[in-house]
């Protein structure tokens, strides 16, 4: 993907400073709601992941790591359903991801929202859908921009 595209951060920076503010707004809403950055992390990169924003990925993984994170648990994340890794928060978070991130096709079908519902509140449950509404969208700008994910200098 060597095509260069309109980059809209450079482009129309009040839009992206608009965004980056929202984004800003999401993370202070998840933390008063009682959400870690290591979840939200998770969530993030989950549904990056299912967006193929190796982008935003990246930026994620390294905030995952930095909420501690391990490698197994990273590398476990693209399979979570089988993985015996993640709590059960960890789990609804995920799936409450993933209804999002594919929204289009069955909205935030009733027994995600149910099963979800049941293990966290109110609160963290609208933390959680900002979350994936704030990544959802940059992932978007990303990807349509084809933004560059050159390989890391090596140490």
């Amino acid at each position: 993907m060597t095509e260069k595209r309109v980059h809209l951060s450079r482009t129309e920076p009040a839009a992206y400073a608009a965004l980056d503010a929202f984004s800003k707004t999401v993370n202070e809403i998840c933390k008063a709601n009682g959400i870690d950055d290591r979840l939200k992390e998770l969530v993030l990169i989950h549904c990056s992941q299912l967006n193929g924003c190796a982008f935003c990925v990246r930026i994620h993984v390294d905030r995952a790591v930095a909420a501690g994170v391990d490698l197994d648990t990273l590398t476990q994340l693209p399979a979570w359903r089988e993985s015996g890794v993640f709590s059960e928060r960890e789990c609804a978070a995920l799936e409450l991801a993933e209804a999002f991130t594919f929204i289009s096709e069955d909205g935030i079908p009733d027994d995600v929202y149910n099963r979800v519902g049941s293990v966290f509140t109110e609160k963290e449950y609208a933390a959680l859908s900002w979350a994936c509404v704030s990544i959802n969208s940059f992932n978007r700008i990303v990807i349509a921009g084809r933004y560059p994910v050159p390989p890391r200098a090596s140490k």
